[in-house]
């Protein structure tokens, strides 16, 4: 089973679809300029929740500073800046430096655009979660996972209707596509 997450979550009833579908983590977006962000205690809220629910909770922006003001109430902190804390999930396009552990790695040449890149062959010798991100849609992620074989892969804009609202039923396509 590949570890799959949906990103850019706004709702309780948005991280209920992703228990009932499956999805093993859901994530908040903790950077202001994005369409999908919650404020920190709104953050904080949908964090309790998925808790609740038996989720793993991702709090995504791209510095520390971004998410201080919630980071504690989440599992797991998704930053595009390296960052030395613990339950880092490292994201970035380039690989990462010697020393720079993480619990997982994104490889996301997007930043959250979600705009498909074919990925580098240095992904493949990354060590430890490498998770895959970017463009990733129920077209295109079985391909991906077969021919890469990540830990995860992470989703976001293609389960959309609009910035922030998710569609159930994209979502479902998309975690039936990552189990083929």
């Amino acid at each position: 089973m590949t570890f799959t997450k949906v990103c850019g979550l706004t709702t309780e009833e948005q991280i209920d679809w992703a228990v009932e579908l499956g999805y093993d983590a859901i994530g908040v977006v903790g950077t202001a300029k994005s369409k999908r962000y919650r404020e920190p205690a709104r953050a904080r809220e949908l964090a309790n929740y998925a808790r609740a629910q038996g989720i793993t909770s991702f709090l995504v922006a791209f510095t520390e500073d971004e998410v201080a003001d919630a980071v504690d109430a989440f599992d797991v902190a998704q930053l595009y800046q390296w960052s030395p804390r613990a339950n880092l999930a490292y994201a970035s396009s380039t690989p990462p430096e010697p020393g720079q552990e993480s619990s997982y790695f994104f490889y996301d040449a997007s930043a959250g655009s979600g705009v498909f890149e074919e990925f580098p062959e240095w992904v493949r010798t990354v060590p430890g979660r490498l998770v895959l991100a970017g463009g990733l849609s129920a077209d295109n992620v079985g391909a991906l996972i077969t021919e890469y074989a990540p830990y995860g892969v992470d989703v976001s804009s293609s389960v959309e209707i609009a910035p922030g609202v998710k569609s159930r039923d994209a979502m479902e396509r998309f975690k039936a596509a990552t189990e083929r």
